[in-house]
């Protein structure tokens, strides 16, 4: 089997990973960190906004289950790609939204979906989800791997990743595992 790698950001890296390992196709998804230029960045580094790191997902999924527009898709549906450096009450360019692509073929589907979500309007402001190539990929610190699975009781997992969770599986519904 073929598979092919997706690195995300939006948000909380445990909002993305709480949804994403939902999706039929999607074979491993692991939090961490990328786009800086800090070797090995902590939590804590990254948290400052001093690393230039962006809090992401690495997203390994077979081509022949779920196409990467669709994952595409699926990311637009559950942040907000239009807030410049925050999503919700979470400020900072770590909580960015950023497409890391790892192909000229990624890079293309990335900036057309952007281009045709923007002219259909899908929100009310400009779309400002950055796409760059992959650098780098630092996995995050074990304790946050799997997180919201692991702690579906704490605050923020019940205030805003559950929500996130959630409404992945209304809009993908046909998709999940």
């Amino acid at each position: 089997m073929a598979t092919e790698v997706a690195t995300l950001g939006g948000g909380c890296f445990w909002c993305i990973e709480a949804a994403f390992v939902q999706l039929r196709g999607v074979l491993e998804v692991i939090s961490g960190y990328c786009g800086g230029h800090v070797e090995q960045p902590s939590y804590d580094e990254v948290c400052t906004g001093d690393t230039g790191h962006a809090e992401v997902v690495r997203v390994t999924f077979d081509p022949d289950i779920i196409d990467y527009r669709t994952l595409l898709l699926a990311f637009f549906a559950i942040h907000d790609p239009t807030t410049p450096n925050r999503q919700g009450h979470d400020v900072g360019s770590q909580y960015r939204s950023v497409i890391f692509t790892h192909s000229p073929e990624q890079q293309g589907i990335a900036l057309q979906l952007i281009d045709s979500l923007t002219g259909e309007r899908t929100w009310p402001d400009p779309v400002v989800t950055e796409v760059l190539p992959a650098g780098r990929f630092w996995p995050a610190e074990e304790h946050h791997q799997n997180y919201f699975a692991n702690n579906p009781r704490q605050p923020y997992c019940v205030a805003v990743v559950a929500p996130k969770a959630a409404k992945l599986r209304q809009v993908f519904g046909d998709r999940l595992k």
